[in-house]
């Protein structure tokens, strides 16, 4: 059987074999043993033609074996969306929902080379209900090409995918336009989408990509310059590929070798295997080993058939040590000058991949390069809208779902941050019993905090402390826009309840961010870790019996929600004071409306950030029908 490439003789279709093999096989295999290798993703929203483009890059790219060729053509008369014409997406989607959908569901991985370079090719879909798909197809790609089609601009999807290949570390990005033909090849389409993603782009942090125009479908722009669009003159899809650099992404760094096996074939030898995962290495430079800190100097890079005299990353080595150092699987030798540092406390996104919820405090396995530590979430700060990039609060993250979380092991492990080092600071949670793959991690940063955190009991409790005092705790949460009179209400409920000997404390929005929050500004994350605070102190005020007034927008449900979920029942009593945007807007007594309006105020609530109001509040105060003495 071999690689075929059409020929159209007499209308009839035959088939030679592929220029790559066709003179001389054995250079051929010798010149492909040393290609270098570039995985890459396809990924952009639903009917934007990933898989035709795939299937077109291996037609082009001479890969269709005969077999392959006849049932293709086959398979596009029967299920074929081109009216009898090949269907490239069809080398691609192999599952039959797949193709009865004419959708991508699983991650599908195709190989091609050309004479320059090998390839592994990740299909991945579009729907939101299968981002850990997606998230798995680009874990280990080195590029990305983001479909749009040129029909519909940038999509809802199209901006989803685009945050996950940033969020998951990929540096290299083309942006292929695609169904050009079908915009006529009009030059004023192109430039538009490209202004349109590039200010998207500019807001998630994508630094760098590369527009193409092409047509998956007549392979345009794609193997060969397409005759239609003679106003570019950038890059081809198949040249960009071929010559993207990434192999000096991670050599240029300093080295690291998580340590796979110790390899003791005799009493005479003892090495240490592994990939390394950056930087180069040759024998009679210094390293550590982590997490011990021990020092020794390396004296052979051992392959076959010979030692090397410079190792690099990417390849799979055996170092062996001038000293008898104690190194185990897990492990990481690095630069001794240039350490990795280690931690048992991290900041980390998580993408949760199983049906079952994550909780914060279930322990899980944690698999970070070679090594397994036991681990638990100890908070969910955030969860991600991918659609929307927005940061809500959450008590647990749900299949498919992205949240900020803290995250504690029981041991501590070298580590990079991800956006430094993906094989150092990505990581999987695996499920203690049943052992299946339930997240993936990239680590942030490591937390300032004590290894070990215990709780302390104390034989003074909440009930004694309200029965002390004579009444029993409670949070009264007033909620609204900037001047409904929240701050107004709350001090002449406390001076009531203080005139009846009650003992209280107010805890207001403004006051709280002169100490406590200080350091937190209003993007919706600093929104919901504020609240997330004064949450925990409002509860620990509680537990010391007190009856606790807050005085806060906290615009949105899930942070009210938070607050409401970590105290006892009935300690809860949410206020909605009801003021009309219009009505708020009059008042503005500190002037911020007025900011806000003029731009000087960024997401500001009730101008360029929502509020949430409350769905079942305990009382609601129409401040439109009566003075805040009456509201009190």
């Amino acid at each position: 059987m071999t690689a075929a490439a059409p020929v159209t003789a007499d209308k009839a279709t035959v088939y030679k074999p592929s220029d790559l093999i066709a003179d001389d096989i054995d250079a051929y295999l010798v010149a492909h043993q040393h290609k270098s290798l570039l995985r890459f993703i396809t990924c952009g929203s639903v009917d934007d033609g990933k898989s035709t483009l795939i299937g077109r890059l291996l037609y082009d790219s001479k890969m269709i074996f005969e077999d392959q060729m006849a049932a293709l053509e086959a398979d596009s008369r029967r299920v074929g969306t081109q009216g009898g014409a090949i269907d490239f997406a069809l080398l691609v989607d192999g599952l039959a929902a797949e193709r009865e959908q004419g959708i991508t569901i699983d991650v599908a991985y195709r190989f091609f080379s050309t004479d320059k370079r090998k390839f592994i090719v990740a299909d991945t879909p579009g729907h939101e209900q299968y981002t850990r798909n997606m998230v798995t197809g680009a874990s280990t790609a080195d590029a990305a090409v983001i479909l749009i089609d040129a029909r519909k601009g940038v999509l809802t999807q199209t901006r989803r995918h685009s945050y996950l290949v940033k969020l998951l570390g990929i540096r290299h990005v083309v942006l292929a336009v695609n169904k050009m033909d079908l915009v006529g090849w009009d030059q004023k389409t192109f430039d538009a989408i490209v202004a349109d993603y590039r200010a998207f782009a500019d807001q998630i942090g994508l630094e760098v990509f590369t527009p193409i125009p092409i047509s998956g479908l007549t392979g345009a722009n794609m193997a060969s310059r397409g005759e239609d669009s003679p106003w570019y003159q950038g890059p081809i899809l198949m040249d960009w590929l071929e010559g993207v650099q990434v192999e000096d992404d991670l050599r240029g760094q300093s080295f690291r070798m998580p340590v796979q096996w110790v390899n003791r074939p005799n009493l005479d030898f003892r090495g240490f295997s592994g990939q390394i995962a950056a930087g180069t290495v040759k024998p009679g430079d210094k390293v550590r080993s982590l997490p011990s800190g021990r020092q020794s100097t390396v004296a052979r890079i051992v392959t076959k058939p010979d030692d090397l005299s410079e190792a690099y990353a990417g390849q799979s080595v055996t170092i062996t040590l001038a000293d008898e150092i104690d190194v185990s699987r897990g492990d990481i030798l690095v630069a001794a000058d240039d350490p990795v540092a280690v931690s048992g406390q991290f900041e980390a996104t998580v993408v949760w991949m199983d049906d079952e919820p994550l909780p914060p405090g279930r322990a899980y396995l944690l698999k970070i390069g070679t090594r397994m530590v036991g681990a638990s979430v100890t908070e969910i700060k955030h969860r991600v809208n991918v659609n929307t990039l927005e940061h809500l609060a959450a008590k647990k993250l749900e299949l498919n779902e992205i949240g900020l979380v803290n995250l504690s092991l029981d041991q501590a492990i070298p580590f990079e941050p991800y956006a430094q080092n993906r094989d150092l600071g990505g990581f999987i949670l695996i499920d203690r019993i049943s052992n299946r793959t339930v997240g993936a991690g990239l680590i942030n940063f490591a937390l300032r905090r004590a290894d070990n955190i215990h709780w302390q009991h104390t034989d003074v409790g909440k009930a004694s402390r309200a029965a002390l005092k004579g009444q029993r705790g409670r949070v009264v949460w007033l909620t609204g826009l900037s001047g409904a009179g929240k701050s107004t209400i709350a001090n002449l409920v406390e001076k009531r309840l203080h005139a009846l000997g009650r003992h209280t404390y107010l805890l207001d929005g403004d006051n709280v961010r002169h100490g406590l929050n200080r350091n937190l500004g209003f993007t919706e994350e600093d929104r919901v870790e504020n609240i997330r605070r004064v949450a925990e102190v409002a509860k620990l005020m509680v537990d010391a019996g007190l009856i606790v007034l807050t005085a806060f927008i906290s615009p949105f449900r899930a942070e009210r929600r938070l607050a409401r979920e970590i105290l006892d029942d009935g300690e809860f009593v949410e206020v909605f004071v009801d003021t009309p945007l219009a009505i708020a807007e009059q008042r503005d007594v500190k002037g911020l409306y007025k900011k806000a309006r003029a731009g000087q105020l960024k997401n500001f609530t009730g101008i360029d950030s929502p509020y949430e109001a409350p769905e079942h509040p305990e009382l609601v105060i129409d401040t439109t029908r009566m003075d805040p003495v009456q509201a009190a």
